[in-house]
């Protein structure tokens, strides 16, 4: 069996599975191409083995925290019972472009290094005082004071609240970004990018998304044929098209079925 590692051979893969070489499949390039983006998108949105969690940095300049700190052009709205009162709306530019690949954001890291403090952070005496030999002192007391620590940082500073949406393409990180971060500063985040196909041919052998996108370019074909259904061919063959896009619809519902129970991560993945 021919292992297919490009869109050009997975679309030939397809077509064999749906008869090609036997019977002629009356679909054009340009449907299998649609057909075939369709099936990537879909395996890419709900299939595990479609996306990676990545930590991808970004560092900040200083044109870049004063463009965050400015406003957008004002939307001014109007009363709808008296027009004469109207009120503007300003919204701030704090966000930094994302790739068209990334789907979520879990979290954006904070960049300050705990580590790193002065003589009289608690932290450092902590080391300094009782972690001077750890044959003779238990790490569990240290432990539970960097917990507690942590946690009070988490209730007393939190973390930035931030806003994600897939087809914005835009990561908006709500804090004072003159205040808290300077030229220089990386952002850490963390989120699920989708595989490039490209890159990892193997995606095209994957045994779902074969089965997928072979479903969809058979709707597909059902679909042309319908549009000549019940007419007679040499030799007196009939069309029945609609047969076809059904059988393909049915294929359709129980590997999206299969996918919800058997491949899709948590709904609540992508929350952060």
């Amino acid at each position: 069996m021919a292992v297919p590692t490009s869109k050009s051979t997975f679309k030939e893969y397809c077509l064999r599975a749906l008869g090609k070489g036997v019977i002629d499949i009356n679909v054009s390039d340009d449907q299998i191409d649609d057909r075939v983006d369709e099936a990537l998108q879909y395996f890419s949105k709900y299939h595990y083995d479609g996306i990676e969690r990545v930590y991808l940095k970004h560092q900040l300049t200083t044109a870049e925290i004063a463009r965050m700190r400015s406003n957008e052009s004002a939307v001014t709205a109007t009363d709808k019972v008296d027009s004469s009162i109207t009120a503007d709306f300003l919204q701030q530019e704090n966000y930094i472009p994302i790739p068209d690949s990334v789907l979520a954001v879990v979290k954006v890291y904070p960049v300050t290094d705990k580590l790193t403090q002065n003589l009289f952070d608690v932290r450092y005496q902590l080391r300094l005082n009782d972690l001077y030999d750890f044959s003779s002192t238990s790490i569990i007391h240290y432990e539970m004071t960097m917990r507690h620590l942590d946690f009070l940082d988490h209730i007393l500073t939190g973390e930035y609240p931030i806003d994600f949406k897939e087809h914005q393409n835009r990561l908006y990180i709500h804090a004072d970004m003159e205040k808290d971060f300077n030229n220089g500063d990386f952002l850490l985040i963390e989120c699920y990018r989708k595989l490039d196909p490209t890159v990892y041919t193997d995606v095209f052998d994957d045994m779902y998304l074969k089965r997928y996108a072979t479903a969809l370019i058979k709707k597909q074909w059902g679909a042309n044929l319908s549009k000549f259904n019940g007419v007679q061919m040499l030799g007196g063959v009939t069309m029945n098209g609609e047969t076809i896009y059904q059988q393909a619809l049915d294929e359709i519902t129980r590997l999206e079925e299969e996918m919800k129970l058997g491949f899709e991560l948590p709904v609540n993945y992508m929350v952060g």
